[in-house]
């Protein structure tokens, strides 16, 4: 604990406290980065800063669990590094982030993790924690995850079935870092689409001259990724893995995870604030920059009704998390792919939005109450990443992450004053009913009526607990009562063929050793008209007299007039 926060005292009176399961009044008193008391008439020491929250409610700090700073994509740099990204999560309501590492295909994740902390160790200014990419597989990449996971607080690494050629996984790889994440008690992160069919789809737009945004969204239509995501969940079935299903943007696909979850599958899903407001409409504006602001992958579904299917989602707890997904580029940066839509540098800004765009379109427009509001915002989040009740929760004990929140407050989102980076806001417009007017991170004011406190570097990396119980408990029981085990028998003690040693290689081969078809004149397909099955020459009943007729008794199809 810094010494900064072991001296700030903070008591927010007259609000109300709102958890993920109830809602009540309450005072919160605040000292040595820990939230002490929660209850009416606390006695609590002198010299403590007492902010009026009257008519407000007191909430935990959101944590937001897909951002993306400081990070190269797609020969682009987001435009936001820790020190101003996570400012503008603190302007937004948001305590924690975790952010990703995505390290190059044979890049060690040890090398690109170090890299990463490094960077965001002096300038975060908020609590952070961090996902692996699992952009390639093989026996260094199996120990290391094992290393990450002991020794350096990662809880969770997040798997590709898209992006062919650059983080794409085969389904048997995936299968084995599934494998690997139930043996080492990690949170699997799958983002699913079908890499293969993209890459073709994205030909294919190409080779008809679309060359525009619209190309994202014809190239990915959302049956890629509800076939992605029912495979996702049946290989990690298979593996008795629990797995996170993120950036569910599809009804198609949301329609799969309901399913799973009906059956008993351990499978949860995260969202972003983009697929739940706007849809694919937005690809197709005469204004080439507009249109290209809003490329991220999947990306927006043309369907009208799919934002608020996904928030019927979230509200009904099929969905668990909504995640800003935050990767902010430049209209410059975009514009590299003027020419090519597969060249325009995916991803969206929102980190600063994200809890006050939810709340407009979850709370306000009646999806979910101020408790579901805290759960996809917070506590879920919380205990999937294995920090809950330390942080999601307002009790004593917990970290003092605390939001002041106005209910009846309102502001304009804009481009022109917004605290997170980059020259293109999504939600540019959208008036939202619902702000953050206090802010307070490991116990320290930090963001105030729009003014800030937060002092760079000031964040501490949160290291992450292995096997979460809100993943593995159930998980552990399935495996137990879906063991297999073999049928107990005696022994066969009769006669066996035997089989003569042709030097021909068994049927019982698997598929990865099936010899490849030989190739025919016509290109290595089957040539129908080449047969065993010839008329000329001798035939097997070349010895049995031929009659010279033969009576009909029953015509095919049987009788149908007196003529037979």
């Amino acid at each position: 604990m810094s010494s900064s926060s072991a001296m700030v005292r903070i008591l927010i009176k007259g609000g109300k406290v709102v958890n993920d399961d109830c809602t009540q009044e309450a005072d919160v008193y605040i000292e040595n980065g820990i939230v002490q008391q929660v209850g009416k008439e606390l006695m609590i020491p002198g010299g403590a800063k007492v902010i009026d929250a009257s008519g407000k409610l007191v909430l935990p700090g959101g944590i937001d669990t897909s951002v993306h700073l400081e990070e190269s994509f797609m020969n682009a740099t987001t435009v936001d590094d820790f020190y101003s990204g996570t400012k503008a999560a603190l302007a937004g309501g948001t305590t924690m982030v975790i952010g990703h590492v995505l390290p190059e295909r044979n890049e060690s994740l040890l090398e690109a993790y170090e890299k990463c902390r490094n960077s965001a160790d002096s300038k975060a200014c908020c609590d952070y924690a961090l996902h692996i990419g699992v952009t390639w597989w093989g026996p260094k990449v199996r120990a290391e995850m094992e290393k990450l996971v002991r020794d350096k607080g990662v809880n969770s690494f997040q798997m590709f079935m898209a992006y062919k050629d650059m983080f794409m996984l085969r389904d048997s790889e995936l299968f084995q870092v599934l494998q690997h994440c139930k043996d080492i008690g990690a949170i699997a992160r799958v983002h699913a689409e079908n890499g293969e069919l993209v890459s073709e789809g994205a030909k294919e737009a190409l080779d008809l001259g679309i060359s525009g945004p619209e190309g994202i969204e014809i190239s990915r239509p959302e049956e890629l990724e509800a076939e992605a995501t029912h495979r996702a969940i049946t290989i990690a079935n298979r593996a008795h893995c629990p797995v996170y299903l993120v950036n569910v943007s599809s009804m198609s696909a949301g329609d799969v995870v309901a399913t799973a979850k009906m059956q008993g599958k351990v499978v949860h899903g995260e969202t972003t604030t983009a697929h739940t407001v706007l849809n694919g409409m937005q690809y197709y504006h005469q204004d080439w920059s507009h249109a290209a602001a809003h490329v991220t992958v999947p990306p927006l579904r043309l369907d009208p009704n799919t934002p608020n299917f996904l928030m019927s989602l979230l509200g009904n707890d099929t969905l668990n998390v909504v995640g800003s997904d935050h990767r902010p580029f430049t209209v410059k940066q975009k514009a590299m792919g003027k020419d090519d839509f597969t060249k325009i540098p995916h991803g969206l800004p929102g980190i600063q939005d994200r809890m006050s765009v939810i709340w407009e379109k979850g709370v306000i427009g009646g999806k979910m109450d101020e408790n579901r509001f805290v759960a996809v915002t917070s506590s879920n989040a919380a205990k999937i990443y294995n920090l809950y009740p330390r942080k999601g929760r307002i009790i004593p004990g917990a970290d003092a992450d605390v939001v002041v929140w106005d209910p009846e407050g309102s502001k304009v989102i804009s481009v022109e004053n917004q605290v997170q980076g980059g020259d293109i806001n999504p939600y540019e417009g959208l008036r939202c009913h619902g702000v953050p007017i206090v802010t307070i991170s490991r116990g320290r004011l930090v963001y105030e009526n729009g003014m800030f406190t937060c002092a760079e570097g000031s964040g501490k990396f949160c290291p992450l607990r292995t096997f979460p119980d809100y993943l593995y408990k159930k998980m552990v029981q399935r495996e137990k009562c879906q063991a297999v085990k073999a049928v107990e028998r005696e022994p066969y003690t009769g006669e066996v063929v035997a089989v003569a040693n042709s030097g021909k290689r068994d049927t019982g081969s698997s598929d990865l050793d099936t010899p490849t078809r030989p190739c025919t004149r016509h290109g290595g397909m089957r040539d129908l008209h080449e047969s065993s099955f010839s008329l000329s020459g001798a035939q097997i009943d070349d010895n049995i007299p031929k009659r010279s007729s033969a009576r009909i008794l029953a015509p095919p199809g049987g009788r149908s007039s007196g003529i037979w």
